[in-house]
């Protein structure tokens, strides 16, 4: 039997991670949505004060900054030392620091004309009050998670995949926290406390990474600096990327703001959650573990095995999410009534927001690998110029669901992310090209499908027909059919532990 190789390993140690991260956030998302069962508005008004925030910190530093920097300082690791390494990871985040907190200033003053004329423009001024209250709150974890996500990707550049595993786990931990204890004392901003707290507590748990790697802080913001340079000539096409990116979760609560429907913002944040977990546990594990692999391979110019790994993790990931995606999306209606509980009228409408979502799964885990392939190479151009046309397709399927579909609402929106898979393909064959290698994904696509259609017929029909509770009756479906999925797909599902 083949040993699991470095990459395997890691995508293993940070699925298991991930997995336990998700199983938290849902324990979040019950005690919260228990909470507000009977105030739906409020969440929403929760969830559209988050998107600023997370705009900030994912272009800033946690999406922005570390898939252009983790290349970069994986090659300061491979062809200078660790000392070079900690000096330009020291500068890059002074850096991000500065930047993210007189950005965090500018929005905090302008919070309230963002609010009304950006985010959820169709909210009652009620809302909106509450909504920039909330988002400038919500700034001071995004200053702490400027240099956290930092930390995460130097982590991670060091082959160290544990803690950055864990800060996760800990930032839901500070949010269940929040939401048990601060919330009957200060309300809704008790939800936001929580979320300070968890950004603390996802700092704070990496620390005894950096000691490990002998961590040294050089307290510089010289602009000059040659290592500084390269990564923000790296940055700016990401920059753009995440940019557009997190526009379209301005988008998306934006047009769900519109649509006169009550809790369509909360059922568009729920639905992506559980969407978020195949997708995380999946193509974000494997694309986070073989990033620094892939850049270690591009910096010894090594493109046989470059190409090699990501034939084997596009065909693994295919030929499981397509029969992931149609077992959830038979058996998750009993799953939303359990975990949320909001009373038939939201559940019904998260489900199928959901399921929207979850038709976009093979897409987003894609889009995960193929866009970290262009950063490993030092290409980021490619993924700038294919979220520009994702952007465009998800602004037109917005505004047709905003209008045209109205009446059917979140559902539309969500299903508006099979951009998404328009926008993997074209990174996938442009990767292709650029490594001469065509990747041969026909029968990973082929025996999905199969399994799609095989494991979703079974955990629906057992979930109708089987008597018992309908939570019980969809587990045992969804056991059933996803078994016999596995089985069909098992061949190249086994590509996934040899990365």
């Amino acid at each position: 039997m083949r040993k699991l190789t470095q990459i395997s390993r890691n995508a293993l140690l940070v699925a298991f991670f991930f997995l336990m991260d998700k199983a938290l956030a849902f324990v979040r998302a019950g005690i919260i949505s228990r909470q507000y069962r009977g105030e739906v508005a409020l969440l929403d008004t929760f969830n559209a004060a988050n998107n600023l925030p997370d705009m900030l910190f994912a272009l800033i530093s946690g999406g922005a900054l570390a898939m252009a920097f983790i290349p970069l300082l994986t090659e300061y690791l491979t062809q200078k030392d660790r000392a070079a390494a900690w000096d330009l990871f020291s500068r890059v985040a002074n850096l991000a620091f500065v930047v993210t907190g007189a950005a965090a200033i500018a929005i905090a003053l302008f919070a309230a004309p963002i609010a009304s004329r950006v985010i959820a423009p169709g909210f009652p001024a009620e809302q909106l009050t509450l909504l920039a209250a909330l988002m400038r709150l919500n700034l001071i974890g995004t200053l702490i998670f400027s240099v956290s996500g930092l930390v995460m990707a130097s982590l991670q550049a060091n082959q160290h995949f544990l803690l950055p595993a864990l800060a996760p786990i800990a930032y839901n931990a500070g949010q269940i926290f929040g939401a048990i204890f601060l919330v009957p004392h200060f309300g809704i901003y008790g939800l936001v406390y929580g979320v300070i707290l968890g950004a603390a507590l996802h700092l704070l748990i990496q620390v005894p990474g950096l000691i490990k790697f002998g961590f040294r802080w050089t307290p510089s913001l010289n602009l000059r600096n040659t290592g500084l340079l390269e990564a923000l000539r790296l940055l700016w096409p990401r920059l753009l990327t995440m940019g557009g990116i997190q526009v379209i979760f301005v988008l998306r609560d934006n047009f769900a703001s519109r649509l006169g429907q009550e809790g369509a913002v909360t059922a568009l944040t729920y639905g992506w959650m559980l969407m978020q977990v195949p997708e995380t546990v999946l193509g974000t594990a494997v694309a986070t573990a073989m990033l620094p692999a892939l850049a270690e391979l591009a910096a010894r110019g090594d493109w046989k095995g470059f190409a090699g790994s990501m034939e084997r993790g596009t065909r693994a990931l295919i030929a499981l999410t397509l029969p992931i995606a149609a077992v959830l999306a038979a058996g998750i209606a009993p799953l939303v009534s359990a975990f949320f509980d909001f009373g038939a009228t939201q559940d019904a409408l998260i489900t199928w927001t959901a399921r929207a979502y979850l038709f976009t799964l093979t897409g987003y885990v894609l889009q995960e690998v193929a866009a970290r392939a262009f950063y490993a190479r030092k290409e980021p151009l490619f993924p700038l110029y294919a979220v520009i046309l994702r952007v465009l397709l998800f602004a037109a399927f917005g505004a047709a669901a905003a209008t045209t579909f109205r009446q059917i609402g979140a559902p539309v929106i969500a299903l508006a992310e099979i951009s998404l898979l328009l926008e993997a393909i074209a990174l996938l064959t442009i990767l292709s090209r650029r490594v001469n290698t065509p990747l041969k994904v026909e029968r990973s696509v082929l025996l999905g499908l199969a399994a799609a259609l095989v494991g979703g017929s079974v955990t629906y029909s057992l979930a109708l027909f089987l008597p018992g509770g309908a939570l019980i009756t969809a587990l045992a479906g969804m056991a059933a059919g996803g078994l016999l999925a596995l089985l069909i797909v098992a061949s190249e599902a086994r590509q996934i532990f040899h990365l």
